[in-house]
């Protein structure tokens, strides 16, 4: 067939700031891509550095050490006879740009700044760091001596281009380029590409891959071609997850697609088509050859003659690249890929033992332990599968050389140290069900009291001021009653970190300290239903951006999934945090959702507005009225005007949430995500007037 091509897209599991490693996982991705036939790879966008450098970007370090880096690319011989597309910063004229690198046999052919940079005020401020290029005209950029010392290249070109091959014209834009109203690909298509390539740093979501589909599909259908998207994939430092989604949509259908939470450092996606089948579907839509044959070369667009290089297979039968059928995922299947997974790059890249958890008989300490029964899991079906990386990295993180996991249960016992810390206010049903639990998941469990701990420091209180704080229930204020409870929270911080220091050694003898795992759930650090410096408080939590909604689900999930049957009877018991007296018969009588004052249900309505529909209470308000058709006006004004007063109070709680991977859009935390002052006029006094003078008018109409 001699119009047959084949192209590769890779996705790699890079680390910001780690040349070294992320140096290598790109070359084994070009010697992957040779091996498979392809004569052209592009990898993840800013793949020599990692996309998530932050504030990094600011300095003169990270720019000369992407060159470094780059020069070593350029210098290998054995990496000739493909067209190597990398990404890195690049300053030019004072200005920094996020950059496509196009490389042919050790020399740059030229290089592609991003024209549209992402800064959605959310997860994206790249305006902090880029500029975007807004040149009409294509530059001449003067190589470092790094580069020009390896083959003489003194400069090259850097703008808008497309590359001319023997047999087809490709081009190349960069992640936001796909998500703005004026894409550059549709110059590049306008001017002949056949191919377009776009790599990206696109952070996982629930759900979100309808939205990358939708947009690349669109774009390959109208124009007709072949367009590749390439993810990164992994936790390159931060919060967010990148899931890996890499594929290939050939005139609107999809025909390639990589393996998603995938657990290999390298994925190499090959694609193998017959531009015939592009040219024939670009005839039948006359609208855009119109377009085309009005569109002018101008200096916009540099054509780059590569007329002497053929994108044709290396190999001698390639497989041709067919539509295929997508099996998604459901949420609840996301959540034990992305944040378990998240939790693994964590643990490996941190050079400690493993993880330490409160266990309290809860829906979101128990979602914790099963997202590490999950981590588990994948590993153990990964290291089955032939994982040599993996093996290695469980080998290291659990200090023995020949180690190789049972099942995950067995690895669980390694790697998860579970503890249920009991007070008289504890019930017989939550220390059985954390006991249950424990042994379902594999972990290494202990239960303890801490009701000397507890007395201890009433007892310090009452020595220094000659009060004794008393239970609501007891007939003490609401003052005394939050500071009793606040007192078994912060404690049971204080011992998860003296387990985690030291449950390792207890147990094997071995130096060797846990990360703390968090489990507050991201509707309840929206309400700031938690104690400050609580077990709120830890090192990382998997579960920080996940509603108690989805949490709910995903507990069903894996009791069927990981057969473990007592998520059935956590799932039934109503959410409490026992930290008040239990009935004269043991019963629990505290409740999260009556402590809160509205419901789980309510307050991701409440987040989604707030933050995805940008409303403050007024237009919260107004939308609501609508929707909650079975109460009245003022009662919905009356649930709005609570919900901002209680976020208001609590937001000061946001400002110190542990750093949590991002999976809701309406994440509250300040850190990155959701930047807002946190000191507020708590009774909103203009914008509760607007919502109860109109209240008011409504019922009297």
């Amino acid at each position: 067939m001699a119009s047959l091509i084949c192209v590769a897209a890779t996705s790699l599991n890079q680390w910001a700031m780690d040349f070294d490693s992320n140096l290598k996982r790109i070359i084994g991705s070009v010697e992957k891509a040779k091996r498979d036939g392809a004569r052209y790879r592009f990898g993840p966008e800013l793949e020599i550095c990692g996309y998530g450098c932050a504030d990094h970007y600011f300095e003169e370090d990270t720019i000369l050490h992407s060159w470094e880096a780059l020069a070593k690319i350029i210098a290998d011989r054995s990496l000739d006879d493909i067209v190597i597309d990398t990404g890195m910063p690049v300053l030019h004229k004072s200005c920094l740009y996020n950059c496509r690198i196009v490389i042919l046999n050790g020399k740059i052919l030229g290089i592609a700044p991003k024209k549209n940079l992402a800064n959605d005020g959310g997860n994206y401020r790249e305006m902090r760091y880029f500029v975007s290029w807004k040149s009409l005209e294509v530059d001449e950029l003067r190589l470092p001596s790094c580069i020009s010392n390896v083959h003489g290249q003194k400069t090259c070109p850097i703008g808008m281009m497309v590359f001319q091959t023997a047999e087809t014209v490709f081009g190349v834009e960069t992640c936001e380029d796909m998500w703005t109203l004026k894409n550059p690909h549709i110059d590049l298509f306008l001017q002949g590409a056949e191919l377009i390539f776009n790599s990206s740093a696109s952070h996982f979501s629930l759900q979100k891959y309808w939205d990358r589909r939708l947009l690349t599909s669109s774009a390959s259908l109208r124009f007709g071609g072949l367009y590749g998207f390439c993810n990164t994939h992994g936790c390159d430092g931060d919060r967010l997850y990148f899931e890996g989604e890499t594929f290939f949509v050939l005139n609107g259908e999809i025909v390639e697609r990589s393996e998603l939470f995938s657990l290999k450092d390298v994925q190499c996606l090959t694609c193998a088509i017959d531009l015939n089948d592009i040219r024939a579907s670009r005839r039948t839509v006359m609208s855009s050859m119109n377009g085309a044959s009005l569109h002018q070369t101008h200096t916009t667009i540099k054509i780059v003659d590569l007329s002497h290089f053929s994108l044709k297979p290396s190999s001698q039968n390639p497989k041709l690249s067919l539509p295929i059928v997508l099996q998604d995922l459901i949420p609840e299947e996301e959540i034990s890929h992305a944040p378990a997974k998240w939790l693994w790059d964590y643990l490996r890249r941190s050079s400690l033992a493993g993880f330490f958890l409160p266990l309290s008989g809860g829906i979101d300490s128990a979602s914790v332990a099963c997202l590490v029964a999950f981590m588990c899991h994948h590993l153990v079906k990964e290291i089955s599968d032939g994982n040599e990386q993996v093996l290695s990295d469980v080998r290291k993180v659990v200090g023995e050389d020949n180690y190789a996991p049972v099942d995950r249960r067995d690895l669980a016992s390694r790697l998860l140290y579970t503890c249920y810390m009991a007070t008289e206010n504890s019930s017989d049903f939550t220390r059985n069900s954390a006991s249950s639990l424990a042994q379902g998941v594999g972990s290494t469990h202990r239960n303890i009291v801490i009701d000397l701990a507890v007395n201890a420091v009433v007892s310090i209180f009452q020595t220094a001021t000659g009060f004794v704080p008393k239970f609501k229930a007891h007939e003490g204020s609401n003052s005394e009653n939050l500071a009793l409870q606040n007192i078994q929270a912060r404690l049971r911080m204080v011992f998860a970190y003296l387990f985690a220091q030291l449950s390792v050694y207890v147990k094997t003898g071995k130096e060797g300290s846990l990360l703390v795992l968090g489990s507050g759930n991201v509707d309840e650090a929206l309400r700031g239903y938690l104690t400050k410096y609580d077990c709120s408080s830890a090192d990382i939590n998997p579960i920080g951006g996940i509603s108690k909604t989805d949490l709910r689900k995903f507990i069903l999930y894996t009791s069927d999934q990981l057969d473990i049957p007592i998520l059935k009877e956590i799932y039934k018991a109503p959410p409490t945090a026992e930290l008040e007296p239990l009935n004269t018969d043991g019963a629990i009588q505290q409740t999260d959702e009556d402590d809160m004052g509205m419901t789980y249900d309510e307050l991701s309505i409440y987040g989604r507005l707030r933050k995805s529909n940008k409303c403050g209470p007024y237009s919260m308000y107004l939308k609501l009225v609508h929707v909650w058709t079975h109460l009245s006006p003022l009662e919905v004004a009356r649930k709005v005007k609570y919900f901002f007063r209680m976020y208001s109070i609590n937001r000061h709680k946001q400002t110190v949430l542990t750093p949590s991977v991002h999976m809701e859009n309406y994440s509250p935390d300040d850190n990155r995500f959701d930047l807002r002052q946190f000191l507020y006029n708590v009774n909103w006094p203009w914008q509760f007037r607007a919502i109860d003078r109109h209240a008011s008018e409504t019922k009297e109409k």
